[in-house]
């Protein structure tokens, strides 16, 4: 399995008269509750219905808990936190929960994702197409 890219001209920033290609992640396609489930059954004693069960009891407890306040780490895969966007105000006083215009859910990925990480391959989109 490799992880597809395409190679795309951007601009730089300080000077938009210069270009360069950098690879971009592409997703190949996006995978459904349904087949987590179905993949976490196949490899273990569960069956379908108890691993999608499984799934949507953590994502009650993963909003239940980032709603509370909480940050929820997910053994060495990560962990979920929040984070806002905001108005800035003049001073402190200025500042108050009408501020926040917006969350944002965060995660971070822990050692064992991150050593997985290093195991990735990749391949060019245009390859899949030209076979090159």
């Amino acid at each position: 399995m490799s992880i597809v890219f395409n190679k795309v001209e951007r601009a730089n920033p300080q000077d938009r008269t210069k270009k360069k290609w950098y690879p971009v992640l592409r997703t190949v396609r996006k995978v459904s509750e349904k087949e987590v489930a179905r993949e976490i059954a196949d490899e273990t004693t569960l069956n379908n219905k108890e691993a999608e069960m499984g799934l949507y009891q953590l994502e009650k407890v993963l909003i239940r808990n980032l709603l509370s306040g909480n940050s929820v780490q997910i053994g060495e895969w990560g962990s979920f936190h929040l984070t806002c966007n905001g108005e800035g105000g003049d001073t402190k006083e200025d500042v108050s929960a009408s501020s926040i215009k917006g969350l944002n859910i965060r995660f971070v990925a822990g050692k064992s994702l991150r050593d997985a990480l290093s195991n990735a391959t990749f391949i060019s989109a245009e390859s899949l197409v030209t076979g090159k």
